[in-house]
């Protein structure tokens, strides 16, 4: 397993979800130059991995929504340099023009650097059945070509399949047969955050409430969090979040771009009755630490980006959202191939509806 698959596999099982989430660890799997990945509510995702070192790339990505009325979206996305509209794209699978010769898919400026091309319902289920057979699709737009690898892509297919229950039946992707039940998807879990209008504390305030809480944890243990370097203090702090109760972040471990914040509720400024703030793990284990995490007190949510290395392309990031009780996960994204991908390629594990408590 890669470090990347390490980091993400230890935050599923140690940083994140509430008892919303179903009860099976929500992943993403590897399938040779594919990766898939599924949510809480059985909505799918595949797409090709582009190769490491390439700059400009281009890559399939497969989205597909549980249900019998889930509709599987394929697009082809592109990362190149200087794109100008009109642009049009010439697609081929081992040398043979897909969808057909003499067609030229359009193609969607997303910025100049990045375009998309949008499959219709026939040229997806046609790409699919290629792919079986297929080992190469290549992509030439704007007088360059792109290599996407297919291997993989099926055993992807048929595992977004099998997760969202279509294997032998009608709707699915590779493994077809007669039935037509296909399970309905779970339901959008509601969070409601609650955030706090009152007057942020102080700067003074918050130092002298860090200190007092990280003094007072040195004395039950030199493990609960490490000395923060003096030049990294400002990003300890301390929000309110009701008229009696504070959330208190410090600073407990720091590598070459990941800073690890542990939160702790502490009533008033009473630091002997300090708390953990447990962000649930499924293990069942607690743990109030997060990765490079950001609290806003207004809307009563905490951030966190782990990132897999350092430009970012691969780790997780999500968020919690603060109920006036505990915090409860709200979303949860994860890439664990470090391949170059930018964040909106990464695999969505966890959504939720969120409300803030006015």
């Amino acid at each position: 397993m890669t470090h990347a698959g390490r980091l993400v596999l230890a935050l599923l099982t140690g940083a994140a979800f509430s008892a919303q989430a179903q009860a099976a660890p929500l992943a993403s799997k590897t399938f040779r130059d594919w990766v898939a990945g599924c949510d809480n509510l059985k909505s799918c995702t595949a797409l090709s991995l582009p190769g490491e070192a390439d700059e400009h790339v281009a890559l399939l990505k497969l989205e597909r929504p549980a249900g019998p009325d889930g509709v599987a979206r394929l697009e082809v996305r592109v990362r190149a340099d200087r794109l100008q509209a009109p642009l049009a794209a010439d697609l081929t699978i081992d040398d043979a023009a897909f969808p057909v010769a003499g067609k030229r898919l359009a193609a969607t400026i997303v910025d100049e650097e990045n375009a998309t091309i949008a499959l219709s319902p026939a040229e997806t289920e046609a790409l699919v059945a290629a792919a079986r057979k297929g080992t190469k699709l290549v992509v030439t737009l704007a007088g360059k070509s792109y290599d996407v690898s297919l291997a993989g892509s099926v055993a992807a297919m048929l595992w977004i399949d099998e997760q969202q229950g279509r294997l032998n039946t009608t709707s699915a992707l590779i493994r077809k047969g007669p039935g037509s039940a296909v399970p309905a998807a779970p339901p959008l879990p509601v969070v409601t955050a609650k955030g706090s209008a009152l007057p942020a504390i102080s700067a003074r305030s918050a130092k002298a409430l860090t200190a007092a809480l990280r003094k007072h944890l040195k004395k039950l243990g030199p493990d609960l969090c490490e000395e923060s370097p003096a030049d990294l203090a400002d990003v300890e702090n301390a929000w309110p979040l009701d008229g009696g109760t504070r959330l208190v972040g410090l600073l407990c471990s720091r590598g070459a771009y990941n800073l690890s914040t542990g939160f702790w509720i502490v009533p008033g400024t009473d630091v002997a009755k300090a708390r953990k703030a447990i962000f649930p793990q499924l293990d069942g284990g607690k743990d109030n630490m997060l990765v490079n995490a950001e609290f806003d007190q207004a809307s009563g949510q905490v951030s966190f980006y782990n990132k897999g290395r350092g430009i970012g392309d691969c780790g997780a990031n999500g968020n919690y959202a603060w109920t006036g009780s505990s915090f409860v996960l709200t979303a949860f994204q994860a890439m664990d191939e470090c391949k170059g991908l930018t964040g909106d390629n990464w695999i969505t594990l966890f959504r939720s509806e969120m409300k803030v408590a006015k």
